[in-house]
């Protein structure tokens, strides 16, 4: 069983930067593939960027690419997602899933086992 606890969250102006964190515990695979999804009210939820543990490799949603970049450190077993160039349509809930899905499915929600809770970002025009 893994959990997940996203951090990170909050209020920010357009412009405006953000990192959330996602700690895992538990049993923890040599590799697996962690990813952040985001849903805002009304739209389904949507994969924003993953990261592949054992290679490092990461992608990204078009809407997202050269503002958020998505790290990892392995010794504290957390996954980041720093936001840079925040937008008003950035808002919504976001969601921290850890899967062992291939790369090519990293968007895919069933691809996932475990999720955290979540974090609410809000950004202002």
């Amino acid at each position: 069983q893994v959990q997940l606890v996203e951090s990170g969250g909050g209020s920010v102006q357009a412009g405006g930067s953000l990192r959330l964190s996602c700690a895992a515990s538990g049993y923890i695979a040599s590799s697996y593939c962690m990813a952040w999804f985001r849903q805002a009210p009304g739209k389904e939820r949507a994969g924003v960027a993953a990261i592949y543990t054992g290679s490092s490799n990461t992608y990204y949603a078009d809407s997202v690419k050269g503002r958020f970049t998505i790290s990892q450190d392995n010794a504290k077993n957390t996954v980041y997602l720093q936001m840079n160039s925040l937008k008003p349509e950035d808002t919504a809930m976001y969601y921290c899933a850890a899967g062992f899905g291939a790369y090519w499915r990293w968007r895919t929600i069933n691809e996932y086992k475990y999720w955290g809770q979540g974090t609410q970002v809000t950004v202002s025009s």
